[in-house]
């Protein structure tokens, strides 16, 4: 399976809006249908104009993109069809590439993320609230040159 990972055009908002909510929904069940109405207009007005994104293609199809904001992953969210192919590490992978040192947020609760971030090398930084919705967010880091085992 090749998926080719690539800068983000504008035309590739629906497919990454719509990779973005049902993601969302899979990983943080605690979020209100109001609350993610309202990211997701965050994402399309906010986030994609002021971030260096890249999204995973497959023939034709976006199942996936990342968002950065210097070093930090603001976002990275894939198709559920696609966890486990690779491409949420070939994401990572052109991130790592472009930064080194990676920082990224995830939900305490959200097991599909810490559990990638954990296979991938990241480790805690910190935890604390996220106020917006009254959950535990762990602070994560990845080190580039960090002997792995």
């Amino acid at each position: 399976m090749k998926v080719d990972i690539r800068q983000y055009k504008v035309s590739d908002l629906e497919g990454v809006l719509g990779s973005w909510e049902v993601a969302t929904r899979l990983a943080h069940p605690f979020m209100t249908d109001e609350f993610i109405a309202q990211e997701r207009k965050n994402v399309a007005e906010i986030y994609m104009p002021n971030t260096d994104t890249w999204v995973a293609e497959l023939k034709g199809e976006i199942k996936g993109f990342i968002a950065l904001m210097g070093n930090e992953v603001g976002a990275i969210f894939l198709q559920p069809t696609c966890h486990g192919q690779g491409i949420g590490k070939a994401l990572m992978d052109k991130a790592q590439a472009i930064h080194g040192n990676l920082e990224v947020e995830v939900f305490k609760v959200n097991n599909l993320g810490r559990n990638f971030y954990s296979k991938y090398g990241f480790e805690q930084l910190e935890e604390k609230l996220h106020e917006p919705t009254g959950q535990q967010v762990l602070r994560l880091k990845f080190t580039a040159n960090k002997a792995r085992l």
